[in-house]
């Protein structure tokens, strides 16, 4: 039964959690975390950690994704960011930092990254991303807005993508449009497809259940909310508590399961996930594995030097996100530190995956399955 209270005369709002505001309650045995494994499959695609990167040219670039993937992670290149508009990213970021640090205008680094992203789109760019992933011999995946997925996607297919993510702000099974507009069917767009969809974000169960029922193969669940970089809640109204949304989607896919006698979806947790603590809870809550940014941004491999914004940031007429300064004390721990240590922080901002397999290991779980059947209890 839903917790419903009333916020005024005939006016009722259902009551819903943050990962804050749930704790794990270990089991009755514990078990020695080097017996925990923290791997996952999505499709054909097997990862040995729940982590995916943000598709933000802060974060993602062709070398940042190869990096992650030799660390078993899954790193989403951003289709329609800087390394499919200019040749020369690096110093694109370098101008875009120079301007964050400035603190001269403090609207500047947007007004600037909207104006890159006004440069026209060009294939054989995103193209060389994709060839340059793929030859390290890692899972190729790149991000597409729902607007452009039709006009994109056949040519990624041909540079060899592994898998296409479809995410913008809010995606839905049915978006209603202009009628001089030819809305993006997912259900069809899917099935004329060769490699398999993840689709997002959505945040309740109805919706979560729609998007599985077009064949997608993952589903995103939240709006890859960051405190200070992403303001979707500022300047829409729209938020996601993460652990309601993550909890709702995951019974979305145990009805889709039962519903189509065993085809298994993904839940990818995107937002409010900034510590290996978060990142543990998401999945007891019921995710497969988590859409990070922020966290991510911290090493030292990650191209935007210290600093990080979404890929909402960028929208030519309604940016959602802000320029975050992400240093970590002097110097920017590598990537091996902030996934796997040894960390030197006591709130858990490294070590992610270390803190993920401690906490499963003192639940007493082996796998990230059964960890999402581990209890939980509401503070408060």
């Amino acid at each position: 039964m839903r917790d419903l209270v009333e916020i005024g005369m005939g006016r009722t709002a259902r009551r819903t959690y943050e990962l804050e505001d749930v704790d794990i309650v270990p089991s009755r045995r514990t078990r020695s975390s080097k017996e925990v494994s923290t791997a996952w499959q999505l499709d054909a695609y097997r990862f040995d950690i729940p982590i995916v990167a943000h598709p933000t040219d802060a974060l993602v670039s062709p070398s940042f994704a190869i990096e992650l993937g030799k660390r078993g992670g899954l790193g989403v290149i951003n289709g329609e960011g800087l390394w499919s508009r200019h040749a020369d990213v690096e110093s694109v970021i370098d101008q875009l930092v120079e301007l964050a640090e400035s603190d001269v205008d403090a609207d500047a680094p947007v007004k600037m990254l909207q104006k890159l992203h006004a440069a026209p789109l060009q294939p054989d760019l995103l193209a060389a991303a994709v060839a340059q992933v793929r030859e390290a011999g890692v899972t190729v995946a790149v991000r597409v807005s729902p607007q452009n997925a039709r006009s994109l996607t056949p040519a990624l297919v041909a540079a060899g993508i592994d898998l296409l993510v479809v995410q913008g702000t809010i995606i839905s099974a049915e978006h209603v449009g202009h009628p001089s507009e030819e809305p993006l069917n997912m259900k069809t767009f899917i099935a004329e497809l060769d490699v398999p969809v993840v689709a997002g974000g959505v945040s309740d169960h109805r919706t979560a259940l729609h998007l599985m029922r077009t064949g997608a193969a993952g589903v995103i669940v939240g709006y890859g909310s960051t405190e200070g970089a992403t303001t979707t809640g500022e300047v829409l109204g729209i938020g996601v508590p993460m652990a309601t949304a993550i909890a709702d989607a995951a019974a979305a896919r145990r009805d889709y399961l039962d519903e189509t006698g065993g085809r298994y979806v993904h839940v990818l947790a995107d937002g409010g996930i900034s510590t290996s603590g978060h990142l543990a809870k998401a999945i007891a809550c019921g995710a497969d594995a988590a859409v990070l940014g922020a966290p991510l941004a911290l090493a030292d491999e990650a191209p935007g030097r210290g600093w990080y914004w979404p890929s909402a940031a960028a929208h030519p007429s309604m940016p959602r996100g802000a320029f975050l300064p992400v240093l970590f004390g002097e110097d920017r721990p590598s990537l091996d530190r902030v996934l796997s240590g040894p960390s030197t922080d006591p709130f858990g901002s490294l070590d992610l995956v270390g803190g993920l397999r401690r906490s499963m290991a003192k639940s007493g779980y082996s796998d990230l399955k059964e960890f999402q059947k581990v209890g939980l209890n509401i503070r408060g």
